[in-house]
């Protein structure tokens, strides 16, 4: 068993290593650590199969080849927080608002100008402007169709964390979606309240999985018969296996509970690099219908840019009655992790 601490510790220092020797290196004009000189470089808190695509049709489209770098959120945020203005990060794609909110509250991030903020919707960016959201993923339960009925299935957060389903339930740790949800029950209900859900959740004996994937995987096996995932991984299985050949299905979570909360994925300029030009291109390419398409086509994801069509076979964002929690008070992940180390919901090795 491994704590949450021990695992973004490792993790950190793996990745952390080749970009902090990058951070404090010689670029081709002679200056050190992060500046307007040399390629854009991207920390992407988002998988590299997913994204890549989309970063080659950008660099199809303004011939600026970016140099990016991936890992977890979790993991990018804690590395720039050590590297802090020496970073040679120049954009931090998240796959979570919590990751960015905790690089924002340490003043890393640069103002993004209205034009940019006012392409999405206010409920899915920072308040203060330093970073804008790209997609909206949902929460949601998957259940194993052959042993759990529908309506037996948890809709609320609280009915997630009932006696009976001791043994019977995967969660994903370590991974940044769980842990903005759970610093959205602290947000909304208070650390107490968070505290005892996790106590509750740990009693369940909760099979833990490293991630949201693996999750759905196991509830599609019968492996477990619930699993709390990101709503995209099941349309994204789905679409590839037929979605009668699956024994996961999903469920979304009752109106205004914080089982139906609606987190956004988003990116953020750096201070150090709030004048290049290729940074800000890249936001308005994530932004452009072009960027949004890409999501709700490929990734299943809910485009957050007015005009664009949500994707294919979803429940549209706009009949989701999400918990009133804003996204910009996520940041506080590192608090999250301790409370879930010391809930004893550590990732099976």
């Amino acid at each position: 068993m491994r704590s949450l601490k021990r695992v973004m510790v490792a993790a950190i220092a793996a990745f952390g290593l080749t970009a902090s020797m990058a951070a404090c290196s010689t670029d081709n004009n002679g200056t050190e650590g992060a500046n307007n000189d040399g390629p854009l470089v991207i920390y992407s808190g988002r998988n590299e199969e997913l994204i890549d695509p989309l970063i080659q049709k950008f660099e199809e489209e303004t011939g600026i080849k970016p140099e990016v770098r991936y890992a977890g959120s979790a993991e990018q945020a804690q590395l720039l927080l050590t590297e802090a203005d020496r970073s040679p990060a120049h954009v931090f794609l998240s796959q979570e608002a919590g990751a960015l909110g905790l690089v924002a509250q340490k003043d890393l991030l640069a103002t993004l100008p209205e034009d940019v903020m006012s392409k999405v919707p206010a409920g899915y960016s920072s308040e203060d402007q330093q970073w804008v959201g790209l997609t909206g993923r949902a929460r949601v339960v998957a259940y194993d169709k052959d042993s759990v009925d529908e309506a037996d299935v948890p809709d609320t957060y609280q009915e997630m964390v009932d006696p009976k389903w001791e043994g019977k339930i995967g969660v994903a740790p370590g991974n940044a979606s769980f842990l903005a949800f759970v610093t959205a029950i602290r947000v909304a209900e208070g650390d107490d309240a968070a505290r005892e859900w996790l106590k509750k959740l740990a009693g369940l004996n909760p099979k833990t999985y490293e991630k949201n994937g693996h999750v759905l995987e196991a509830v599609n096996k019968g492996e477990v018969q619930l699993g709390l995932i990101n709503h995209y991984y099941w349309y994204n299985l789905a679409a590839e296996e037929g979605q009668d050949n699956m024994r996961a299905q999903i469920k979304f979570g009752q109106d205004g509970d914080l089982a139906a909360l609606v987190n956004a994925t988003g990116v953020g300029i750096m201070k150090t690099a709030e004048d290049r030009d290729d940074a800000r291109q890249f936001v308005d390419y994530l932004l452009s219908a072009d960027g949004q398409e890409y999501f709700a086509e490929e990734t299943a994801e809910y485009p957050l840019v007015e005009g664009v069509d949500g994707p294919e076979g979803v429940p549209p964002l706009s009949e989701l009655k999400t918990p009133d929690v804003d996204l910009s008070e996520l940041g506080s992940v590192d608090e999250t992790a301790a409370m879930v180390d010391e809930a004893g919901l550590t990732l099976n090795k």
